[in-house]
C-alpha cells in the first residue's frame, strides 16, 4: 500500500464519519424528510460515500455521535471542513445552513457562538468579506 492510498483512506475515512454525523441530525427528529433526503444524497456524492456505506448509515439502528473534539481548533477545524463540503458548490441554502448550526451546536459551540462563526464563515466562504477583514486574514 502506498503513501497515497493511506491518505485517501484517512480522508475517507473522516469523509464518513462527517456524513454520519450529517445524517444523524438529520434524523435527529424522528424521520428524514425528502427534502433532507436529498441534501444528504447530495452529501454523499460530495463526500464520495458509497451506496453500500450510505444504507449502512441510514440503518435507523445506526446512530453516529458526533464527538466534539475538547481542543477549540479540532472543533473548528470540523466545522470548517463541512463548511468546504458545502461551498464545494459555491452554493449555501436554508438546509444546508440549519445543519450548519445544528452541527456547530453539536460540536459543543453556544447558539449565540455558532451563528457568529457562522455568519462569518458564510462571508468568507462565499467571498463577501470586507477589505478590513481580508487585510486581518492575509496578516495572520
Amino acid at each position: 500500500m502506498g503513501f497515497s492510498d493511506l491518505y485517501t483512506s484517512g480522508e475517507h475515512r473522516r469523509n464518513l464519519a462527517h456524513f454520519a454525523s450529517i445524517a444523524t441530525l438529520a434524523a435527529i427528529d424522528g424521520e428524514v424528510s425528502s427534502e433532507e433526503k436529498h441534501m444528504l444524497d447530495r452529501f454523499a456524492k460530495k463526500l464520495d460515500i458509497t451506496p453500500s456505506e450510505y444504507e449502512e448509515v441510514m440503518k435507523k439502528e445506526n446512530k453516529y455521535p458526533i464527538v466534539p473534539p475538547h481542543d477549540s481548533e479540532k472543533r473548528l477545524e470540523r466545522l470548517y471542513d463541512l463548511f468546504r463540503i458545502i461551498f464545494a458548490d459555491h452554493l449555501i441554502d436554508d438546509e444546508e445552513m440549519v445543519l450548519l448550526k445544528k452541527y456547530a451546536i453539536g460540536l459543543g459551540y453556544s447558539g449565540e457562538k455558532a451563528d457568529e462563526i457562522i455568519e462569518k464563515s458564510v462571508a468568507i466562504f462565499s467571498g463577501r468579506i470586507d477589505f478590513e477583514d481580508y487585510q486581518y486574514l492575509l496578516k495572520n
